[in-house]
């Protein structure tokens, strides 16, 4: 008994030939990403803890992108796209999150295969993440520190500490709407780290209270809180894997590892648009 004949998806019209046209692989330089995983060990896991690592920086080169284009929209008070962009920034960091599920499945004994061979590289380490922290608002010079063998990555991260972050182009959006902000904050150092002002909480609970004079406030403040929602997540999810994974050992960058961590769920991105929820 003979069955359907076999498909052939040329017979349709589909391109079976890419002797000298691009291909998908081609276009995604596939050979490029797909021998960068180079274990060096023969541990079974340790292809699992490089990919996700990985794949983790891919997702926040993207997000690099996006905040960069959402900051230069809000600065032209372009609030729309920045929306949508912001928007993109949280399911980012919701895919992000995902990949510690991933990642919790290797257990405690199965990283001590491999953990030996990373030496002091530790994703303390990740410039991409120090730089989307500068973007947003989270400033600290001394984060500089682990970047100083690469001149060109510090001239990078150098230069986001020269620029208005994210929260400080929403903060000027704010004033250029009417709303009263404290000099101090328009005019702060923009390399040092933010100082809470009441008189911004002030300021944004103007918005809060009554949304539907100023909207488009009123949505970038939630698409900013939206985002530091799955920011936070991520960090808690980081915190939560390390501790399963190798409880309360160093990391094998030299920091005091979950303690560190732990301090770091502590920060606040846009501190004001938390606290002005108390005031309402």
């Amino acid at each position: 008994m003979s069955g359907p004949p076999a498909y052939d998806p040329a017979a349709e019209g589909a391109e079976t030939s890419f002797a000298s046209r691009m291909s998908y692989g081609d276009y995604l330089h596939l050979d490029a990403v797909l021998g960068a995983q180079r274990p060096l060990t023969g541990a079974h896991d340790e292809m699992l803890f490089i990919i996700q690592h990985q794949v983790s920086e891919l997702w926040m080169r993207l997000a690099i992108h996006e905040i960069d284009a959402a900051r230069k929209a809000v600065a032209g008070d372009a609030l729309q796209p920045a929306f949508k962009m912001l928007s993109r920034v949280a399911r980012i960091f919701e895919q992000l999150n995902n990949a510690w599920d991933v990642l919790r499945t290797m257990t405690p004994s199965e990283y001590t295969h491999f953990r030996g061979e990373l030496g002091q590289s530790s994703g303390f380490q990740s410039w991409q993440y120090r730089q989307i922290e500068f973007m947003v608002g989270n400033r600290n010079r001394a984060m500089l520190k682990p970047h100083a063998h690469r001149p060109d990555i510090v001239a990078l991260l150098e230069g986001e500490l020269s620029r208005p972050s994210l929260y400080d182009e929403a903060l000027r959006v704010l004033a250029r709407s009417g709303i009263a902000v404290p000099r101090a904050a328009l005019d702060r150092d923009l390399a040092g780290p933010y100082e809470i002002s009441e008189d911004v909480v002030a300021a944004w609970r103007l918005v809060y209270e009554q949304p539907e004079r100023h909207w488009a406030l009123y949505e970038l403040a939630e698409k900013l809180v939206d985002f530091e929602d799955y920011f936070r997540r991520w960090r808690f999810n980081h915190v939560t894997t390390v501790e399963r994974v190798i409880g309360f050992k160093r990391g094998t960058g030299g920091t005091t590892g979950v303690s560190y961590l732990k301090r770091m769920l502590e920060v606040e991105l846009f501190p004001e648009l938390w606290r002005v929820r108390t005031t309402l």
